[in-house]
């Protein structure tokens, strides 16, 4: 098993190269960019895993780390992006994992594992950005963060026959009080299957906010006195989707003539009412 084990890193040195980089300077550098502070032991040096993307992957690869840790992953994504003009995206999962309260990083104001990730990649794109200014005119460096949580919708929207007649005032609106219109938004994305990292344009239209997803593919709005003249103005824009809040119509005729409407100026349009 010696044996087996001596081939297997001489032949992993082999196709890496001799100056692979260790932790420890994963260690130095993360401790560098947060101005000296070690806020996570031991991340992944950014140049090893540099090396393994070249051997990987392609300009227009994704990238998945299920352990992303201090998101060094992401860090190096970026960095090969800009030193190939390659367009690759990234992926980080990671729990909350809380940081020790004695440890630098809580102290420095990082409750959790996933703060000192998200900042990382935020002060890694602007190091790039700022060391090579001009190769670097159209990297992109932004990025979302979603969290898993339940359902935005209420019990009534799922399970309406387990709903007692003597509660149902209750249930005026069908969705969670606590939730935004960007939270019903990146529902009904995966739902319809667009991709979490599709381009989101907010629109105005007759004074009303209008998302726009990926171009006009999918079109929401959940903005309250929903009118048809509204109506009709999104229909015009002939999204593939289009998407409303059911408390949104302005009364019972306008959520009647919605279908009508749609029928008229985009009838290949797939509505949904939430």
């Amino acid at each position: 098993r010696f044996i087996w084990e001596a081939q297997k890193r001489r032949k992993v040195k082999k196709t890496l190269g001799n100056d692979v980089e260790t932790t420890t300077n994963g260690t130095q550098l993360i401790k560098k960019m947060f101005d000296g502070i070690a806020v996570f032991d031991n991340p992944k040096p950014v140049g090893f895993l540099l090396r393994l993307l070249q051997l990987a992957s392609s300009k227009d690869s994704t990238i998945l780390d299920f352990f992303s840790g201090s998101a060094t992953t992401a860090h190096a994504v970026m960095q090969l992006n800009a030193e190939d003009g390659g367009n690759r995206k990234f992926i980080m999962v990671q729990l909350p994992e809380a940081c020790d309260e004695k440890s630098e990083a809580y102290k420095a104001g990082y409750k959790n594992i996933c703060e000192i990730g998200k900042e990382r990649i935020r002060r890694a794109g602007k190091k790039i950005k700022e060391e090579s200014p001009l190769t670097t005119q159209n990297l992109d460096n932004g990025f979302r963060v979603h969290k898993l949580d339940s359902s935005n919708m209420l019990d009534v929207y799922y399970k309406p026959d387990k709903i007692e007649q003597t509660s149902i005032c209750d249930y005026k609106d069908n969705i969670k009080a606590d939730r935004s219109a960007e939270d019903l938004l990146f529902q009904i994305m995966l739902d319809m299957g667009v991709t979490l990292s599709a381009k989101i344009e907010e629109k105005e239209i007759n004074g009303t906010k209008v998302f726009a997803v990926d171009g006009d593919f999918l079109v929401a709005c959940f903005a309250d006195n929903l009118t048809d003249d509204t109506l009709t103005e999104i229909a015009k824009l002939k999204p593939r989707y289009a998407a409303f809040r059911d408390s949104s119509f302005a009364n019972d005729s306008v959520a009647k003539n919605c279908e009508q409407i749609f029928a008229t100026y985009s009838p290949n349009t797939k509505c949904t009412v939430v």
